[in-house]
């Protein structure tokens, strides 16, 4: 499991920062916040999620009373509440480290992972529940299984599946192999939201097989889930450098997509998630390889088919950004966004938009407010979210006023949309409606046929999937006007 490596704070070589940095027009950076240690510190892998109610919660890796990790809220305004300080329980059996994000589950609760700490030898990691005011519940603790056979350091995130499960990955563990992996390649496993645990798949490493999945699930419209290993493949060379894509149904069937060669046409290590794009396929990042090796960005379709479509390092000392870590996050206008851990204009990373055919633009450089301090934020490991409200929010893991990391906002002139959680279930199943302003609305429709609905809040809709509903377009109507979903809701046979 990767950690942040000294170098890349030595990757620093520019004395004097401009007060502005390569920004496309309508493009508005605002640093909401900076981590002080006491409320968090260090968010490096875990992107934002927004909750029902508004705000938005993630982890920091360190900070807190222990200086070993939490789980913290932030309003829209910058206001930080820490909600959760890792290892308040004797022996850490809460958990230390958390790498990963949260996902809210539909039943209101956030959900997650600590890469380490536990009950079986402090080390393994768990899953874990917490409450928006900040009670947690741990539901799981790895390597409770001999030689740690269902996993751990469960360093990717959760997704929840349209079954109402969670879907995650470890790291290491699994079934053991002297000859590729001795502490075990990882495992993907299947959690409910009571703690019922299934392992439905450990790596191996045989036949060009991945080992060391370091990243969140997404499930597809045929109810398979997709994702990347940093290591292994087909490529004897690259055993534990190259990576690869994978599906697996929800019965634990395994196929791997690609093979990374870490060739100038091709990247390395997938340290991301993949996303689905609007035509279908998966987009996603490399941390290293392709032209100049320094990352790229890739389309792969759901049968293996991979095209590179841009490489970094492109621009003279890497502006246009290098190592892209976190993953890409499809916009409403059906684009890309995504984040480079370095290189930029100051060399501590940086923020672009990509096309899906492969058109890159950079946004943003970090440190554009002056070094060494970098108040705006520094080294960009996590990807970004896109809220209701059209903007993008993400963190940082170093720089601002403490060097603790930071919370940004990155206004693009995108228009409120509305979410939906989950994005695909059957007729008569509870539907979330996520948004912003929404009292007062009139209508909810599934691709034009009404349903039931309540408001809650200003953020919050509550409906069930109509009878005669289709796939297509959630839409809400309010006195200003109808907002849609961002996204295809999906009926489930």
């Amino acid at each position: 499991m990767r950690q942040p490596n000294g170098w890349k704070n030595a990757a620093i070589l520019f004395a004097l920062c401009a007060m502005m940095t390569i920004a496309a027009s309508a493009q508005t950076f605002t640093t909401l916040a900076s981590f002080d240690i006491t409320d968090g510190s260090s968010p490096y892998f875990a992107p934002l999620v927004q909750g029902t109610d508004g705000n938005f919660y993630g982890t920091t890796q360190f900070g807190g009373t222990a200086n070993l990790g939490t789980v913290f809220k932030i309003t829209p305004a910058g206001d930080i509440t820490t909600l959760y300080s890792f290892c308040t329980q004797a022996g850490c059996l809460d958990g230390v480290y958390p790498y990963a994000g949260l996902v809210q589950g539909v039943d209101g609760d956030f959900y997650g992972t600590t890469s380490q700490g536990g009950i079986n030898n402090g080390h393994g990691g768990t899953v874990f529940k917490i409450t928006s005011k900040g009670k947690l519940t741990t539901l799981y603790s790895f390597c409770a299984q001999t030689n740690c056979t269902d996993g751990i350091y469960p360093s990717g995130g959760l997704v929840q599946g349209a079954d109402g499960s969670f879907y995650g990955t470890t790291f290491y563990g699994g079934v053991q192999d002297a000859q590729w992996c001795s502490g075990g390649c990882g495992t993907i496993f299947k959690i409910t939201r009571t703690g019922i645990f299934t392992t439905l798949y450990s790596f191996t490493g045989y036949s060009g097989e991945g080992s060391a999945p370091n990243s969140a699930l997404v499930q597809g419209k045929n109810l398979h889930f997709y994702g990347t290993t940093e290591n292994g493949g087909a490529y004897g060379a690259c055993t534990y450098a190259c990576g690869t894509v994978f599906e697996i149904t929800p019965n634990g069937t395994l196929t791997t997509l690609h093979s990374f060669a870490g060739s100038p046409s091709d990247g390395a290590e997938p340290f991301a998630n993949v996303v689905f794009g609007t035509d279908g396929s998966l987009y996603g990042t490399t941390s290293i390889g392709g032209a100049n090796n320094a990352g790229t960005v890739f389309k792969i379709t759901p049968g293996g088919v991979l095209t590179t479509l841009y490489s970094f390092c492109v621009l003279s000392k890497c502006a246009d950004g290098q190592m892209p870590e976190g993953g890409l996050v499809r916009t409403s206008d059906g684009d890309f966004y995504g984040t480079t851990t370095i290189g930029g204009v100051y060399t501590v990373g940086s923020l672009f938009k990509i096309t899906p055919g492969g058109t890159l633009t950079t946004l943003y450089s970090f440190c554009a407010q002056g070094y060494p301090r970098c108040p705006d934020g520094s080294f960009v490991y996590a990807g970004l979210l896109q809220a209701t409200n059209g903007n993008l929010y993400g963190v940082t893991g170093g720089g601002g006023d403490l060097n603790g990391g930071t919370v940004f906002r990155l206004s693009a002139g995108f228009r409120p949309f509305v979410e939906t959680r989950p994005t695909a279930a059957k007729v008569g199943k509870p539907v979330i409606i996520l948004g912003s302003k929404l009292r007062g609305s009139t209508s909810v429709t599934f691709n034009g046929t009404k349903a039931a609905f309540t408001v809650v809040s200003n953020s919050e809709i509550k409906t069930t999937v109509p009878q005669g509903a289709t796939t297509g377009k959630v839409k809400v109507q309010m006195s200003r006007g109808t907002v849609k979903s961002n996204v295809v809701f999906r009926i489930i046979p």
